[in-house]
C-alpha cells in the first residue's frame, strides 16, 4: 500500500492497530468482524494458550510467524505484557493524515497533543467517533499508542475509528492548516465561549495533555481558543469529558458531517 506518491510505502503503524497479550489476541481471533492480518509468537512462549493461539489462528487462515523474544518485545513495545505473542489488527478507517487531506477529507477533527494516559485516548476515539467526526489524529509521538489498553478504553471502537496519524501534533495542525482547517484549542481560560464560538464546520480542535495543556509550538498555531462555561468552582474537566463536551456540541450545531454529505443536508 502507498501514499499519493506511488513510491512512498504506508508504514504497517498506520495501517494495523498491535495488539499483545495472549488474552486480547484469542479475542481479535475470536471476532469475525476483525481482520487479523498476522501473529507474531515468541519461540519461546509455551503453556496451554500457545495451542489455543495456534489453533484460532489456523480457524481464520491467519498465519504465525515465531520470532525471538526481544522481537515481540519491540514491536509490542510493552516487554513485561506482552506474554509472547502480539498481534497486528486491520484498522480499515486509519491512515495517514496527509493522505486523508489529498482524497479531500473535511469536516470536523480532534487533534491529540501530549495525551498520554490510554484511556483518555480510548474514550476520545469512541467519543468522536459516535459523534461522526471525520478523523482523530493520535500523533506517533507525544501522545498514548494504540495498544490494548486504549482498546479496552475505547469498548474496540479503536479499531473502526477514523484514526489519522502524523508524527506530531504540531505536523499535523501545519498540514490542517494548509488544507484550510480552523484550529481551535480548547483552554480553560479560552475568552470564547464553545457553545457561542462561530467555527466552520472544517474545523479542528486540539485538546492537550492531562496536565501540561497545549504544547507551545501547537498554542502559536491556534486560530481560536475556547472554553467550556464552568459553574460550581469547577475550573475544568477531564481532557475525555471535555472532548465529549466538544464533539456533542458540533452534533447539536450540525456540523458533524462533511460540507456537502447526505447527513447533514437533511439537519
Amino acid at each position: 500500500m502507498t501514499g499519493p506518491n506511488a513510491s512512498t510505502p504506508i508504514s504497517p503503524k498506520d495501517r494495523f492497530v498491535t495488539i499483545y497479550g495472549r488474552n486480547p489476541v484469542l479475542e481479535a481471533l475470536g471476532d469475525p468482524s476483525l481482520t487479523v492480518d498476522k501473529v507474531l509468537m515468541a519461540d519461546s512462549a509455551h503453556g496451554p494458550h500457545v495451542s489455543e493461539i495456534r489453533s484460532a489462528a489456523r480457524a481464520r487462515g491467519v498465519p504465525v510467524q515465531l520470532v525471538g523474544a526481544e522481537r515481540v518485545k519491540k514491536i509490542a513495545g510493552n516487554g513485561k505484557q506482552d506474554q509472547g505473542v502480539c498481534a497486528d489488527v486491520v484498522a480499515p478507517r486509519m491512515r495517514p493524515l496527509d493522505l486523508a487531506l489529498a482524497d479531500g477529507l473535511r469536516g470536523p477533527i480532534i487533534v491529540l497533543d501530549g495525551i498520554t494516559t490510554p484511556a483518555n485516548v480510548g474514550m476520545i476515539l469512541r467519543t468522536a467517533t459516535a459523534a461522526g467526526f471525520s478523523g482523530i489524529v493520535v500523533p506517533r509521538r507525544g501522545v498514548a499508542s494504540i495498544d490494548p489498553l486504549v482498546v479496552k478504553a475505547s469498548a474496540g471502537v479503536a479499531f473502526k475509528a477514523p484514526i489519522l496519524k502524523v508524527a506530531t501534533a504540531v505536523e499535523a495542525v501545519r498540514l490542517l492548516l494548509g488544507a484550510g482547517y480552523r484550529i481551535a484549542g480548547l483552554d480553560a481560560d479560552g475568552p470564547a465561549d464553545l457553545f457561542a464560538a462561530d467555527l466552520p464546520g472544517d474545523t479542528a480542535y486540539v485538546m492537550g495533555g492531562e496536565t501540561a495543556g497545549l504544547g507551545a509550538e501547537v498554542s502559536e498555531l491556534v486560530d481560536t481558543w475556547v472554553s467550556i462555561p464552568m459553574a460550581g468552582g469547577v475550573e475544568s474537566l477531564n481532557v475525555s469529558a471535555a472532548a465529549a463536551v466538544v464533539c456533542f456540541d458540533v452534533v447539536r450545531r450540525g456540523l458533524n458531517r462533511p460540507s456537502g454529505s447526505p447527513e447533514r443536508a437533511r439537519r
